[in-house]
């Protein structure tokens, strides 16, 4: 079997996607589950972007130990200084830098000649190789460039270096039998090639993000680059469970291992899906929640028969529904605690006791707490930032009648830590909570999203909120999840505000990174 090495870019590449902003704590949970999933880089970030990207690299770097962590540069000393000063602290420092190779963006975008680009790119890894030992040098938009000119940038990158060269096809332009050609080609005429280890980067423009990624490993590409759920820019990127299946269910024909553990695909699905706010589609492969149901009488049939006539991956292969419940309203704290840490969360004492607190809620209210239940539960406390002050929400009150105005009435402890009552109108029950919440903030609010999902199966199930927000010119998205969908969407509302709150406390702390 060939080994496939896995580079999960969901905390970079993902979350260029419109509408997804994770702090910091959220980054830091995904790269701990991107860890126990077992992929073998993580890029973890843009460290010279802005200091909230820096932190959560550098914290990252120091969390992580059994992935190797990395962060993006463009081939600018700058970007690379600033991404060894955050993962220098890591097991294994990696620098992933980059610079366009397509004629167009050579001319348009960055207005250089092609020698004067090949230039760049040398300086750039020989500078980086001065500090790190793993270097991975890109050429965007790979597909699109010229396949002599990827020769002789790629030589060059190579005898400057680079340990991994990566070509992305970063428009999705590409078909499978063209981009598995492109990496024969170069593995056949790029001096140094068998020194180094190739790696395909693909976007899903046309939908052949994971068809062309396979195909690259066919023909000589010893890394895939990749996202949980195939969030990434635009149609986003190749989607890692998918990858990561198709070459365990076909390995007869494929002959590679990724070492990945498929059973932490479903719960890494469902966390990048909550912390992001990003719905996965219900016919998404592997993961959606269609994924394994069956509607047709033969379909049915066949499967109460042997679920092989229609299943070709079992449920149980990637995580989906292993763990039994078994906690209710008269479960202690002690069962409670073990279940979080099967369920792979690292707690406090503290947020160990809040979760619970609201277990115990949620249980008298709910027949039933489900998994997903508490995967809601303790992923707030796991990402909750306790060292910025806060607007929590105390109580929310909604008059409504066909014939009367909606009339909102909520309750707030400020970050000062003053309980202030306020109340509005609005032309429905969900504005009025807006135009209320909007008088405790300073700035101007604009709702750009806003929608609400049911945790869960039944009339009880929790309702969990998402709303994207405008907030003194920043893009940020809430989220909450509570059984009654007005208190979800207060509760979201105020946690996208608090989330502002953050990143503003973060971007005071540090400086911008030139």
């Amino acid at each position: 079997m060939r080994k496939i090495d896995i580079f999960d870019t969901t905390l970079r590449d993902g979350e260029q996607s419109a509408g997804i902003n994770l702090n910091t704590a959220e980054k830091i949970e995904i790269a701990k589950q991107l860890e126990r999933l077992g992929v073998t880089i993580i890029e973890a970030g843009f460290p010279a972007s802005s200091p909230g990207d820096f932190e959560a690299v550098h914290q990252i770097a120091k969390t992580v130990k059994n992935s190797i962590v990395t962060g993006l540069a463009r081939a600018v000393k700058s970007d690379i200084d600033a991404v060894w000063d955050a993962v220098r602290v890591a097991e294994q420092p990696h620098v992933h830098t980059f610079i366009a190779t397509s004629p167009i963006h050579m001319v348009y975008k960055l207005k250089k000649s092609p020698d004067q680009v090949v230039e760049q790119a040398v300086e750039a890894v020989k500078y980086a190789k001065q500090k790190f030992s793993l270097v991975e040098f890109s050429c965007e938009d790979g597909f699109r460039s010229d396949r002599e000119f990827l020769v002789r940038i790629i030589s060059e990158a190579i005898k400057a270096g680079a340990t991994t060269i990566n070509v992305p096809d970063t428009v999705g332009y590409a078909s499978p039998e063209e981009y598995g050609a492109l990496f024969r080609f170069l593995k056949e005429n790029c001096i140094g090639a068998d020194r180094v280890k190739f790696s395909a980067h693909c976007h899903d423009d046309l939908g052949m993000a994971v068809a062309n990624s396979i195909a690259a490993v066919q023909n000589g590409a010893d890394q895939v680059e990749c996202t949980i759920n195939g969030i990434g820019e635009r149609a986003g990127n190749a989607a890692l469970e998918e990858i990561g299946v198709a070459l365990h269910i076909r390995k007869d024909i494929y002959q590679m291992e990724t070492g990945l553990n498929l059973k932490e695909i479903k719960r890494s699905s469902q966390l990048v899906s909550r912390l992001t706010g990003v719905v996965i589609q219900p016919n998404k492969a592997v993961v959606g929640k269609n994924a394994f149901a069956h509607e047709s009488g033969i379909h049915q049939d066949g499967v109460l028969k042997n679920p092989e006539t229609y299943e070709i991956i079992s449920p149980a292969l990637v995580g989906e529904g292993e763990v039994p419940l078994v906690l209710g309203k008269h479960s202690g704290r002690a069962a409670f605690r073990d279940r979080a840490v099967k369920m792979g969360y690292e707690l406090s004492e503290e947020k160990i006791n809040k979760a619970f607190q609201e277990f115990k809620k949620l249980a008298d209210r709910k027949k039933e707490v489900t998994e997903e239940d508490l995967v809601t539960l303790l992923t707030e406390q796991q990402v909750l930032v306790e060292d910025v002050p806060l607007f929590e929400l105390k109580s929310v009150q909604v008059q409504y009648g066909t014939e009367n105005i909606p009339t909102a009435t909520v309750s707030v402890i400020t970050p000062e830590g003053d309980l202030k009552m306020l109340a509005s109108t609005g032309s429905g029950s969900v504005e009025a909570i807006f135009n209320t919440l909007e008088q405790l903030v300073n700035g101007t609010v604009n709702i750009l999203d806003y929608r609400v999902t049911s945790v869960g199966k039944g009339r009880d199930a929790l309702g969990e909120a998402v709303i994207n927000l405008s907030y003194n010119g920043y893009q940020v998205t809430g989220r909450d999840a509570a059984q009654d969908v007005l208190e979800a969407s207060a509760k979201a509302y105020l946690n996208a505000v608090n989330r502002q709150l953050i990143q503003q406390s973060i971007r005071a702390r540090q400086p911008i990174i030139n």
